[in-house]
This record gives C-alpha cells, structure tokens and sequence, in this order.
C-alpha cells in the first residue's frame, strides 16, 4: 500500500480512484465497510483512502479532543490489511483548518485526486468551521460526474459502531465488547520500560509497558495475548496501582507465559482479550501471589479457547506461545 503525505503529493498518480475519507480512529467494523465499499467502487483507478493527522480535534480544540484508539502508524497498518491500495494522509494545522469546504473540493479532492466515486459515513463534514456535510459534498460529486456513496451507520448487536463508543467500552474494562464494535481485540503497543522489579522477587515476572495508544482499559486484570519479535505469547496483564504495595502510579504490567529474558527497551503489542477481575488490595504478598497464580490459570483456561489472531493481528500468521 503506497502512502502518501499530503493532497499535493498525491496530485496526478490516483486519477479516477474511489476513496474514503475520514479520520478512521480505530479503523473498526464502520471503517472497514467504508473501505469494502472503496473497494467494490473502484472501477478506473485504485481503492483509496483520505484521512488527517494529527486529529483536527487536537489542533482546533485540544481540550476536548478525544484520546484516541491508534497511533497514526497502526491505522496505516490496518488500513493495508483492508485491501487499500494507497492513502493519502494530509498533515492538520491551523493553516489547513482554515481552508474553506469549497477550497478542500476544488483543490484537494477533486483537483488533486480526480476521484470516480466518493465514500464516506454519514456524519462526515469538512472545510472550515465544518462548512461542508454530506449534502453538499454529494452535490459536488453531481456537478463532477463522479459517485457519491454515503454509508449508513454499521450496528453490531444493536449498538450502532463508533470510535466513541468503542472508547467508552475500553475505559470500563469491557474489552470484549469492544472487540466486537473493532472487529478485532482492542491492543496496546509500545516500548517496555524498567519498573520496580517486583513481579520478578515474586515468581511472576512482568513487562511494564509504556503504551502509544491514548485510550486505556479500566484498572483490572485481563487475559492477553502478546506481540514479540514474530513470537506470539498468550499471558495476563494488570493495569492498576498495586495498592497492596501502597503505590499510586498507574501501571500497565503485562507477565507472558512461557516467557524469559529481557525485555527492557522492546516494542511490544498487547491484545486485551477478556477481564478477569477489578484491581484489590490483599493483605499480604502471599495472599497477592496466590490470587495471581489463580488469575493465571484463569486466563490460559480462557485463551485455550479464544479465537486465534485474525487479519487485523499484529502477528496474523504467528503460532502462539502458551
């Protein structure tokens, strides 16, 4: 898949494309409809993709921009597992932000891309002060003779699917459910950080994960499955405060099963597959090991049975490790 920074890059090599533009946080089961449609469409050119980085939301109104699902290099990832030939991510300031809805028709969509169809969710809007909507973006696509395709929303089990609902689910611990709505399970990916070392003078040694992703499970313990060097390692993470030790920095630990060495310094990519229970205080480290060594056996019993990684999986192709 080719990647292009910016409008103006891509000027004259994706002629007669169907895109999808968006913001695609999370690139979930919404996402993905849009560009199956992108897809199917395309006709004269390749099946294509539009989005902005960073976020428009943390450029024109940061304190209320939301914490987003996925870094900017996971959402391309996932985007080529979609079968999308090329995207286009424009850089987002203040300049850009304040092109007018017809500036970013004329000059970037159609003067720069020369789509033969245009996909997008319903609610999309663009330009200036959200100067343009769907209906007036389908209006453009009519004078141009080009395609417009607006898809309706995709619900799963009755919940209509949205990056917003999948961060409220992720917050509350409800991984699970989240999984549904993104079509895979909710991740964690970043470098492993030197903690306390504690895990380790207990019996079960851990990886303290320092994550990319902004959105983070509830404070609880889960059954994971773990990313490494092409290896695949079923385990348990805790994010939480290790009240028992009476510390109150949030941390996400993650002990793989099957696991040794050193991590220290690694990139790492964390499938959160189910939660298992909320974060207690016990009364002593024996009683903590204990409850751990039951999370454990609690959580093999449960990836025993979970779905193997999918298409969207850090590691698709990869055997695990239990």
């Amino acid at each position: 898949m080719k990647v292009f920074h910016g409008f103006e890059q891509a000027r004259g090599q994706l002629d007669g494309c169907a895109v999808a533009l968006g913001n695609f946080d999370g690139v979930h089961r919404g996402h993905q409809a849009l560009f199956a449609q992108a897809r199917k469409s395309a006709k004269t050119g390749p099946a294509i993709a539009a989005t902005f980085d960073p976020h428009p939301g943390k450029i024109l109104h940061p304190d209320l921009a939301p914490k987003l699902l996925t870094p900017l290099w996971r959402r391309l990832e996932l985007m080529a597992a979609c079968g999308l030939d090329a995207v286009v991510v424009q850089p987002f300031d203040r300049a850009y932000a304040s092109a007018t809805a017809e500036q970013f028709v004329e000059r970037d969509l159609f003067g720069a891309l020369k789509p033969s169809t245009v996909v997008v969710g319903p609610d999309f809007t663009y330009g200036k002060a959200r100067g343009g909507n769907v209906q007036t973006l389908a209006q453009a696509c009519q004078a141009r003779d080009a395609s417009f395709i607006s898809v309706p929303p995709v619900t799963f089990d009755g919940v209509v699917v949205s990056s917003t609902k999948i961060r409220e689910f992720v917050a509350e611990g409800r991984v699970g459910a989240a999984a549904a709505l993104l079509g895979r399970p909710f991740e964690l990916m970043g470098v492993v950080e030197r903690g306390e070392g504690r895990g380790r003078t207990i019996g079960f040694p851990t990886a303290n994960l320092h994550p990319e992703p902004e959105v983070r499970p509830g404070i609880g313990v889960y059954a994971v499955r773990a990313f490494h060097a092409g290896r695949v390692y079923d385990g348990a993470a805790n994010i939480g405060r290790k009240p028992t030790f009476g510390e109150a920095e949030l941390t996400v630990e993650i002990h793989l099963f099957g696991f040794s060495g050193d991590l220290y310094g690694e990139k790492l990519s964390v499938e959160f597959i189910e939660r298992l229970r909320g974060e207690q205080r016990f009364g002593s480290p024996g009683e903590l090991v204990a409850q751990i060594e039951r999370d454990c056996q609690h959580a093999r019993a449960i990836l025993a049975t979970a779905p193997q990684p999918g298409a969207l999986s850090p590691g698709a192709a990869l055997s695990p490790i239990v």
